[in-house]
């Protein structure tokens, strides 16, 4: 007995004690656990953007120096600071110093392509000489800027002529004959595909590479050797841009004309010996003057050709270049658009009589293994069809038929 039950009155039970009882049960506080769990996992899954997918990741740091400028034009464009580190594919090869792995990728298809990319000043300098990649470059069509050499018209001579294939005669000759002029494009990126289109296609072939590859300046050699005139393919913004994003130094209409001028310049860098500029996708950017007008504008000053690859149907090249008086064309179609043996047959017969009809007909592939091979079979099956396969230049300078 205790003292409580001593003091207690007469005929009544001892007060009990309260216990503290917990405001939910068991099985409601592990409900409760659970809704919470289940919310962070949704919440993770849509408002974390891992375009990898989860793959295996290595973060590469890159010196955001080799990039002057580039700091103040991504801010403006909403675009993260270059300060941040990249992330890459595990198995990509690792970057050297000043160069940095990109992952591109396309917005509709989801398609990656890890590439890596540096300034003009990564390129290799011989002791007694220019850069490598510069073989059967004229010294005086180069000038100087932050980013290395770019080109530049000099003493009366322009790239577009220097670095033109074909000699005066074969001119001559497409001058009198139907001319079609091909465009393998999306070279550099890829050595395999790219080997195969510099020696498994006619030198009339011209080739288009774009400025993402490990070394361009070597493949670009070696595809002059061979006798393939090159253009310079410049990112553009498309219309879904980001989500479909071209890669580093895109030319967006949301910059300014002398930040688009400078990554143009950034572009013209990364090799040399081309006669001209295309557009790398570029819908939203190629339809937009005041952002096309600057840019064409420099391409023309320097003495380089400009082609359109025709995918943008509201394109405001062609105007922008007839004002400047610079060699210009617009492809006619896609060779490969359905990348199939009988279709990409049935628009090269297509380009053979657009040739016959208007005196000249100029056609765009990608570099797709089922391309090369048919665009080289029917290369070798023109003779006796009174069509010529010419260089670009050639067909830039031919008038059309009206």
């Amino acid at each position: 007995m205790t003292t409580d039950d001593l003091s207690a009155p007469l005929g009544q039970d001892p007060p009990r004690k309260r216990r503290y009882r917990l405001p939910f049960t068991a099985p409601q506080a592990i409900a409760a656990l659970f809704g919470l769990f289940l919310t962070v996992f949704l919440g993770f899954a849509i408002f974390n953007h891992d375009p990898m997918g989860g793959e295996p990741l290595a973060k590469v740091a890159y010196d955001p120096a080799t990039l002057p400028g580039e700091k103040a034009a991504q801010q403006q464009a909403g675009a993260a600071p270059p300060s941040a580190p990249k992330e890459a594919p595990a198995s990509a090869r690792e970057p050297t110093a000043g160069q940095q792995t990109v992952t591109i990728i396309d917005g509709s298809s989801g398609a990656r392509q890890s590439v890596i990319v540096g300034t003009a000043a990564d390129v290799p300098v011989k002791a007694d000489g220019p850069p490598a990649g510069t073989a059967g470059i004229n010294p005086k069509l180069l000038e100087s800027s932050r980013y290395g050499m770019i080109p530049v018209a000099a003493d009366g001579l322009k790239p577009f002529r220097a670095y033109a294939a074909g000699s005066d005669a074969e001119r001559a000759v497409a001058g009198k004959t139907p001319v079609i002029a091909i465009v393998v494009s999306g070279l550099g990126v890829g050595a395999a595909k790219t080997s195969d289109a510099i020696t498994k296609l006619p030198g009339a072939v011209t080739l288009a590479f774009t400025p993402y590859g490990s070394d361009p300046g070597k493949l670009v050699e070696r595809a002059r050797a061979q006798k393939h005139e090159v253009l310079l393919q410049v990112p553009m913004e498309p219309f879904d841009y980001p989500d479909n994003d071209p890669g580093p130094q895109t030319l967006l209409t949301t910059l300014a004309a002398d930040q688009n001028s400078d990554r143009l310049a950034w572009h013209m860098s990364r090799f040399q010996g081309y006669v001209g500029i295309a557009n790398f996708m570029g819908s939203r950017f190629v339809a937009t003057d005041a952002a096309m007008q600057p840019v064409v504008k420099e391409a023309a000053r320097r003495g380089l050709a400009w082609l359109d690859d025709g995918s943008a149907p509201r394109s405001v090249a062609r105007v922008i270049a007839e004002g400047q008086a610079m060699p210009f064309a617009k492809a006619d179609l896609t060779i490969d658009t359905v990348p199939t043996v009988a279709e990409i047959d049935r628009s090269l017969a297509r380009l053979e009589a657009l040739a016959k009809e208007r005196g000249s007909a100029v056609g765009i592939a990608s570099a797709l293994p089922i391309s090369i091979e048919r665009i080289g079979t029917w290369a070798k099956q023109l003779e006796g069809k009174g069509v010529l396969l010419v260089p670009l230049t050639t067909a830039m300078l031919k008038p059309k038929s009206s």
